[in-house]
């Protein structure tokens, strides 16, 4: 267990959950401060602080779990859609240092749903600092 981490202290069963599913390399659970009816997390066992530090297997592995949840809750839980989302980094809104992928189930109730989107889509940005940003960042890929 990485030092004062919750998600760790989730995982060995020092903090307690509410445990949705479970796997050699993956652990699921509900989010005690959920956006929607069945919000829940799903953690890769081993610590990886965030998006940037994760192992690509834990990577692919807490993905195939998260969609794996998503089928269930809109077969079980009748939700219209499924967001996955990921916080990387303070600015971004992570508050637990513990890569994790939330899986939230969005309806069209709602009485059930209490997200809203954080930007207006469609609305075009500026179409040349979007190329420019892109070709930067297609420079550092290659």
């Amino acid at each position: 267990m990485a030092d004062e981490c919750l998600f760790c202290g989730i995982i060995s069963g020092e903090v307690p959950s509410v445990r949705v599913a479970e796997d050699a390399d993956t652990y699921a659970f509900m989010d005690i401060n959920p956006g929607s009816d069945g919000h829940l997390l799903v953690v890769p066992k081993r610590h990886s602080k965030d998006l940037l530090e994760i192992p690509a297997d834990d990577l692919s592995a807490v993905a195939v779990t998260a969609q794996r949840i998503a089928k269930a809750v809109v077969s079980e839980l009748g939700a219209d859609g499924v967001n996955l989302l990921n916080c990387c980094g303070a600015q971004a809104w992570q508050t637990e240092f513990h890569f994790h992928l939330h899986v939230i189930p969005r309806y069209a109730n709602r009485a059930k749903d209490g997200l809203r989107l954080p930007w207006t889509p469609g609305v075009r940005g500026d179409m040349r600092a979007i190329a420019d940003l892109g070709h930067r960042l297609a420079t550092a890929l290659a």
